[in-house]
């Protein structure tokens, strides 16, 4: 598997990239190495939760969110990629009426080829624009660079 997302909204599922999975039980985190790891607020949540759970996950790419004050221990990344609403984060919004994902800063993609810094004017979307960036912040890492990643 190229990716995983943790505690992934059953909603979410039908608009996740190809190679994505959606992953509900932490113990299912420490099978692979990740090439790509997103977690969830509430997937942040439920490990801080369980640290009491056994088995390190690992990943090369970790995107979470912005708020998370430290990782927990037993998760370890090469890179992390912040999205919310901090500008302080990678992947952010830089309007929400007319909702644009803001890329901050160069960002890697588990193929090894970057994204620059940009912005991506946001169309019809799934569900608000704030509650959905690990899954735009998915889309837009996973997603071919010869299609539009925000077509649903």
């Amino acid at each position: 598997m190229d990716a995983a997302i943790f505690d992934c909204p059953m909603e979410w599922v039908r608009f996740l990239p190809p190679g994505v999975c959606p992953i509900r039980r932490d113990r299912e985190l420490t099978e692979h190495i990740w090439p790509l790891l997103a977690l969830t607020p509430e997937g942040c949540q439920a490990l801080a939760e369980s640290q009491a759970a056994s088995g390190k996950i690992a990943c090369r790419l970790l995107l979470a969110p912005g708020e998370l004050q430290a990782l927990p221990p037993r998760l370890q990344a090469e890179t992390v990629i912040s999205y919310g609403l901090s500008p302080r984060d990678s992947l952010t919004l830089s309007s929400l009426r007319s909702p644009v994902l803001c890329v901050q800063r160069a960002l890697p993609r588990p193929d090894g080829r970057i994204i620059d810094a940009q912005e991506f004017p946001l169309s019809s979307l799934p569900g608000p624009a704030e509650v959905i960036l690990p899954l735009l912040g998915l889309r837009l890492l996973q997603m071919p660079l010869t299609e539009p990643p925000f077509l649903w």
